[in-house]
């Protein structure tokens, strides 16, 4: 039979704490980019297409009125 132990939320953070250095985090892998002609069968809806072509013109605006 195991018996349950309570844990207080600050001994979970001091516990931690002390882990974290023996914790290794590999690079992040970053993904070689796709060239377009490998990409099929990708449908965009004409009121997402409409909202994405929208958006440089939103960053346009965006970016001339954060320069004054």
């Amino acid at each position: 039979m195991t018996t349950h132990t309570e844990f207080t939320l600050d001994q979970l953070r001091g516990d931690c704490a002390r882990m974290a250095p023996h914790w290794v985090v590999p690079p992040a892998a970053v993904p070689a980019p796709v060239p377009p002609s490998r990409i099929h069968g990708v449908v965009v809806p004409a009121a997402s297409a409409r909202l994405v072509d929208a958006m440089t013109e939103y960053s346009a605006y965006r970016d001339t009125a954060t320069e004054s």
